[in-house]
C-alpha cells in the first residue's frame, strides 16, 4: 500500500501448484498510513511485555538491575545465535549434478572420512536442523565442545531446544560409526573435550527443577549414544592401554609448545594431562547419569559399575611413579600435573607449563548423594572390592569409602593434599588468578618462559595476556593467558561440589599469600564475582571488558549494549577474539544466577 494516502490498496492472485494449482486471491484492505506507527507500536509493546514477563521469572533471585542487563543480553545472543545448518557431506562430494563436477582433490581432502554425516536433511519431519552456533557472524559454524556448553545455557530458558541440541551430535546421521564426534565443520576428525556427558546431565538437572519432572527417556537415549563416544576415546585415545590418554588437539589451541593436529617428530608422542583428567570426568559424568537411570532400570548399574572402574584405573595411571611405562602426570617436585613427552630411546621429559593443562584435573569432581547399599547393591560390592582388595587403588581416589556428615561421598581426582597443593596454584595472583578469572597460563611465565628442544629448533611457552604471540593454528585464538569462560565455570562447578562434601571445614587461603581464609564455597564464589566483573558496570560507567574504549562505556548507545567475547585478557580483562560470540561466553548468564 501506498504509505503516503488512504485510498491504496494491494491486490494478488497466487498460483500455488503445491496446492493444486489452486487459485488464491489475496485483497490487502486501505490502511490509514497515519495508524500504521500505533499498530506497531502495540504489537511490539506486546511483545516487548511477552518478553519482561518471562525474564521477570528467570530473573526473580537477581536483585541486582545491571546483573538482570547482562544476564538478558546473553541469553538474547545465545537465541540470535541460531542459524539453520546443511552439511551433507555425500552430496558435497558428488557435486551438484546439474554444474560440472567438484575439483579432484576434495575427494582426498577434509572430512572426506565422514560422508555418514548429513546435517540439514530436508527429508528430516522438522524440515531442517536449526543449531546454535558459537557466532553468526565470524563462527558460523559449531564446535561439539561449544555446544556443549549451550546447552546448558539454554536449559534456562528453552530446555526443550537445549535437549535437541544435545541430542543432534549423538544421533547416526551425525556420530561418526566409530563412535567419534564431530569436532567442528573445518575438521570433524580432530578431537574436542569430551564434555557432552556432563552438559547432558547438568541440561537434565535444570530441566527437571524448571518443569518438576525427570525426563528419564532423554537421559537414557543420549546416554547409549554416549557410551559409545566413550568407548572411542577408549580404544583410539589411549594409545598403549595405560589409562593415560592423548587425544591430540583437544581445543586448547596454542596452550602448549606442539602442534597436536601434526605427529610429533621421531617417534615421539605426548601423554596429556588435560586429556586424561577430561577422561576421568567423562567417565564420572557417565558413572553419574547410569546411576540417576537405575533409580528406575536396575540394568544401569552394571554401567555405573563399569564407569566407576574406569575412574579408578585412570586415576591410577595419572599418579603412578616409577617402573617401565609408568610415568604418571603429577609432579611432587612442584606440586603439579604436566604433560609428559615420550620419545622412543629417550627418557621421558616433563613440561614443566604451568596452564589450565594442570588444572584440568579439578574437572574430575562428582558427589554421590545416597546410600547404595540396599538400592544398588552389586555397586555398592563393586566399591567395597576395591576397598579390601585394592587398597593401593582407594586410597589415591578422595573420600568415597566413607560419606560426610550429610551423606555425601566425594568421587574425585585430587585427594585433600593434592587439592590443596593445586589451589594453592590457582588461587595466586601471581601465577593464575586474575581480577576477572583464571588465567590459562600461569603469569609466572612471563619472566620465566618454558623452553622444549625438538631437534635444531626451540620451542618457547610464555605468558601473553592478550593476543596470541603465535601463529600456531592461525593465530587468531590464544590459550597462553587469556580468560576463557567455559574454563572458569569447570573450575567453579568443581568448587561447588568440593564444598558440599568438605564443608566448612576445609578452608584455603585467597588470594595465595593473602592472609584470607575462606571455604571453598567461598572461593566459588570469589571467582563467579571476578567474572562478574567483566561485565559489570563501573560507578564511572566503565564495563572492564571494553577496555579503554571510552567511546563505547560512555556513549549512552552503547554502554548498555553489552558485548561477549570469545576470551578475555589476563590482566585487563579486555574482550578478545569474536567480539559478538556469546556462545560459550553466554556461561556468565548462569554465574549472574543463584549457585543451585
Amino acid at each position: 500500500p501506498d504509505r503516503r494516502g488512504t485510498k491504496a490498496a494491494a491486490h494478488f492472485i497466487l498460483d500455488i501448484p503445491a496446492l493444486g494449482s489452486s487459485v488464491i486471491d489475496v485483497r490487502l484492505a486501505p490502511i490509514d498510513a497515519a495508524s500504521q506507527p500505533v499498530l506497531f507500536d502495540e504489537v511490539l509493546a506486546r511483545r516487548r511485555a511477552e518478553a519482561d514477563e518471562f525474564y521477570a521469572a528467570v530473573q526473580s533471585k537477581i536483585p541486582d538491575a545491571d546483573q538482570r542487563l547482562a544476564q538478558r543480553q546473553a541469553f538474547a545472543g545465545m537465541l540470535w545465535s541460531k542459524q539453520y545448518y546443511g552439511y551433507d557431506i555425500r552430496r558435497w562430494l558428488q557435486g551438484d549434478p546439474l554444474q560440472p563436477p567438484p575439483p579432484r582433490e576434495r575427494q582426498f581432502g577434509r572430512n572426506t572420512d565422514w560422508g555418514h554425516l548429513a546435517l540439514g536433511d530436508p527429508g528430516k519431519t522438522s524440515g531442517g536442523d536449526i543449531i546454535s552456533m558459537p557466532d553468526k557472524w565470524e563462527y558460523p559454524w559449531f564446535a561439539s565442545w561449544d555446544l556443549g556448553f549451550h546447552g546448558v545455557i539454554l536449559s534456562l530458558i528453552d530446555p526443550d531446544f537445549a535437549k535437541s541440541q544435545l541430542m543432534m551430535l549423538t544421533q547416526a546421521r551425525v556420530l561418526h560409526p566409530n563412535g567419534q564426534m564431530p569436532a567442528y565443520e573445518w575438521s570433524f576428525s580432530d578431537v574436542n573435550p569430551p564434555v557432552m556427558a556432563w552438559a547432558a546431565f547438568r541440561a537434565y538437572e535444570i530441566d527437571c527443577k524448571l518443569k518438576g519432572t525427570a525426563d528419564i527417556v532423554f537421559l537414557e537415549r543420549i546416554f547409549h549414544k554416549l557410551m559409545l563416544n566413550f568407548t572411542w576415546w577408549v580404544n583410539r585415545e589411549d594409545r598403549d592401554g595405560r589409562n593415560i590418554f592423548q587425544g591430540g588437539f583437544l581445543g586448547l589451541d596454542n596452550v602448549g609448545p606442539f602442534n597436536l593436529k601434526k605427529e610429533l617428530p621421531g617417534g615421539a608422542h605426548l601423554d596429556q594431562s588435560d586429556g586424561t583428567a577430561w577422561v576421568a570426568t567423562f567417565a564420572l559424568n557417565m558413572m553419574r547419569i547410569a546411576l540417576e537411570l537405575s533409580k528406575t532400570n536396575h540394568v544401569f548399574e552394571d554401567l555405573a559399575t563399569k564407569f566407576f572402574e574406569h575412574f579408578i584405573y585412570i586415576s591410577e595411571a595419572i599418579h603412578a611413579t616409577g617402573g617401565a611405562g609408568a610415568t604418571g602426570l603429577w609432579d611432587d617436585q612442584d606440586k603439579f600435573y604436566y604433560d609428559v613427552l615420550r620419545s622412543p630411546g629417550k627418557s621421558d621429559e616433563v613440561l614443566r607449563i604451568r596452564s589450565v593443562v594442570g588444572l584440568a584435573p579439578l574437572f574430575a569432581t562428582e558427589i554421590l548423594l545416597q546410600d547404595f547399599t540396599e538400592p544398588l547393591p552389586h555397586f555398592a560390592d563393586r566399591m567395597n572390592w576395591f576397598v579390601h582388595h585394592r587398597p593401593d587403588l582407594a586410597k589415591l581416589v578422595s573420600n568415597w569409602r566413607e560419606p560426610n556428615r550429610q551423606g555425601y561421598r566425594l568421587l574425585s581426582l585430587l585427594r585433600r593434599y593434592r587439592l590443596s597443593c593445586v589451589l594453592a596454584r590457582m588461587l595466586d595472583e601471581k601465577e593464575f588468578l586474575s581480577d576477572f578469572g583464571i588465567r590459562s597460563l600461569s603469569k609466572y611465565h612471563k619472566d620465566h618462559p618454558y623452553r622444549v628442544h625438538q631437534g635444531d629448533e626451540t620451542i618457547s611457552v610464555e605468558y601473553a595476556p592478550g593476543e596470541g604471540t603465535t601463529r600456531m593454528y592461525g593465530g587468531n585464538s590464544n590459550w597462553r593467558g587469556p580468560i576463557w569462560l567455559p574454563i572458569n565455570y569447570l573450575i567453579i562447578d568443581a568448587l561447588h561440589k568440593l564444598h558440599k562434601f568438605y564443608g566448612d571445614e576445609y578452608k584455603v587461603e585467597c588470594p595465595t599469600g593473602s592472609g584470607i581464609i575462606m571455604t571453598l564455597e567461598g572461593v566459588a564464589l570469589e571467582l563467579t564475582r571476578r567474572l562478574q566483573r567483566l561485565f559489570a558496570r563501573e560507578p564511572t560507567g566503565r564495563r572492564a571488558y571494553l577496555g579503554e574504549s571510552k567511546r563505547q562505556w560512555e556513549d549512552p548507545n552503547f554502554q548498555d549494549r553489552l558485548i561477549f567475547y570469545e576470551h578475555f585478557d589476563g590482566d585487563n580483562g579486555r574482550g578478545l577474539g569474536a567480539s559478538h560470540q556469546t556462545g560459550w561466553t553466554g556461561l556468565i548468564a548462569l554465574l549472574f544466577s543463584a549457585p543451585d
